[in-house]
């Protein structure tokens, strides 16, 4: 694996992407320095508790399909990280979350009220970054992120009558986690001054990659342990959180679930019963119908990088993919 994460990168492109992701991790900070020391606190809380940078880097990469010195690239791959973070305060308050990328949420450190304005203050800070950018690019963050408020409510209101709960919750995760991993691709593109058609199927890769982003994390919560995911299985579980594998069994019409059914009908809080669980839903065909609908989305992702031509960003596109995919396997 490369230093990037991307498997069989060419490592020019990879010098130069890792070139750039120093600068966009360095004008993180420069761009939530201000006059108040507990917001600039507050702020990088996150920013230093690291993170995989999966949208900067995207944005990145699509840029390399127009001219990847242009000038706001940077500031592009800055706007949907910090977007990405004032996402997860607010996300955080809503689940009182204890925990955020190993350390303590911000409203555990502090209060809900100063994650939720500091959520804010991330938002106004893109807001600022993208006014120089032009109002394509404000165009572009307004819809995404009323798709990612969308994506909120529609999650908290439940399941509307004609969709399945699958369905229902794929939607969610195609609003909270696929149109803004979809907006980095397209940030890139449009930024660096890539071709229309170009920009479209990046927009359209960086949508199925991000509903496989998240998908896979729900298969890595029940299959994987906690030395090789960094994260304890069955935290969905104790939560009482319906994921991609627990939806296969709680749509399920046989017989056999129904025991299982009732124990994910709600947050489990003994820990030896979530073990329990955890090894039946490793040994249950919802894991693998699970992994089969990644491996689709992922199928489905990848046919869209046959429009984009031939090249080392392509090549690390299609990496890039693979690796999220995998992640499940």
């Amino acid at each position: 694996m490369s230093q990037i994460g991307i498997p069989d990168i060419d490592p020019a492109l990879e010098k130069e992407l890792l070139a750039s992701m120093a600068e966009v991790e360095s004008f993180l900070r420069a761009a939530i320095e201000g006059k108040y020391p507990l917001v600039i606190e507050t702020s990088r809380h996150l920013v230093d508790a690291g993170g995989k940078r999966l949208r900067p880097l995207l944005t990145l990469i699509a840029a390399h399909f127009g001219n990847p010195k242009a000038k706001g690239i940077i500031e592009a791959a800055v706007v949907c990280e910090l977007t990405h973070l004032g996402t997860l305060y607010h996300d955080d308050v809503m689940d009182d979350a204890p925990l955020r990328r190993g350390v303590a949420s911000a409203n555990n450190r502090w209060n809900n009220t100063v994650a939720i304005l500091t959520g804010d203050y991330l938002f106004a800070k893109t807001s600022q970054l993208l006014a120089d950018l032009g109002p394509e690019a404000v165009r572009l963050q307004a819809l995404t992120f009323e798709r990612l408020v969308i994506g909120q409510i529609t999650e908290t209101q439940g399941s509307s009558s004609g969709k399945t709960q699958l369905e229902h919750y794929l939607s969610v995760v195609a609003d909270k986690t696929g149109s803004l991993i979809s907006a980095s691709a397209r940030y890139g593109a449009m930024i660096s001054g890539a071709d229309l058609k170009i920009m479209d199927a990046l927009t359209k890769f960086g949508e199925e990659i991000g509903i496989v982003f998240q998908l896979a994390d729900d298969i890595i919560d029940i299959a994987s342990d906690s030395k090789e995911s960094g994260k304890t299985p069955g935290t969905d579980l104790r939560e009482g959180v319906p994921t991609l594998v627990t939806l296969f069994i709680l749509e399920s019409d046989d017989p056999a679930d129904l025991e299982l059914k009732k124990l994910l009908s709600a947050p489990i809080t003994d820990d030896a019963v979530v073990q329990e669980v955890i090894l039946k839903l490793r040994n249950h065909s919802a894991l693998t119908r699970s992994r089969e609908l990644v491996a689709k989305y992922g199928q489905s992702a990848q046919e869209h990088l046959k429009t984009l031509p031939e090249g080392s960003a392509k090549a690390a596109l299609v990496g890039l993919s693979q690796a999220v995919i995998s992640r499940t396997s």
